[in-house]
């Protein structure tokens, strides 16, 4: 079955999606963010099939948001974020404060996040870059950008 080239949709979620959008990625860029840089522990940590797991490492390398890295004499490699994949996770800790208030349950979040610069155990609140008041969805308009489609 032919996949849908999100990557051509004049949308930012659209063309983000074309890069994370298949459900095993989000989860492989944990696992490299958390110290899981080699194909055995990610798969060991996901329960992924060796095929399905070299298809998402490939296409994240190719996207250039990890960097396959030797490890070994043989031909061995380990998995890092790049520039591009470090501020990728950022969006994942976004839908990890939407998990964790939606999904947590009563046992609460399955993980917790130390702030470096404050020491605080802490979460992800979105703020504009110009004013740093809350951006939510009911706090903004949607205007034509430069590369929306006419």
């Amino acid at each position: 079955m032919q996949r849908t080239n999100f990557g051509e949709m004049a949308c930012s979620i659209a063309r983000t999606l074309d890069v994370i959008g298949e459900p095993w990625s989000p989860l492989v860029l944990r696992d490299v963010y958390v110290g899981f840089t080699r194909f055995e522990q990610i798969q060991a940590d996901l329960g992924i099939s060796r095929k399905v797991l070299t298809e998402r490492l490939n296409h994240l390398v190719d996207n250039g948001i990890l960097e396959r890295r030797p490890y070994d004499a043989r031909p061995r490699f380990e998995y890092v974020l790049t520039e591009k994949g470090a501020e990728l996770f950022d969006l994942l800790m976004v839908m990890v404060g939407w998990g964790d208030k939606w999904l947590a349950g009563k046992a609460g979040p399955p993980v917790l996040y130390r702030h470096h610069a404050c020491g605080e155990i802490s979460h992800v609140d979105l703020r504009c870059a110009h004013c740093g008041e809350p951006m939510h969805a009911g706090d903004i308009d949607l205007l034509p950008g430069p590369g929306a489609a006419t």
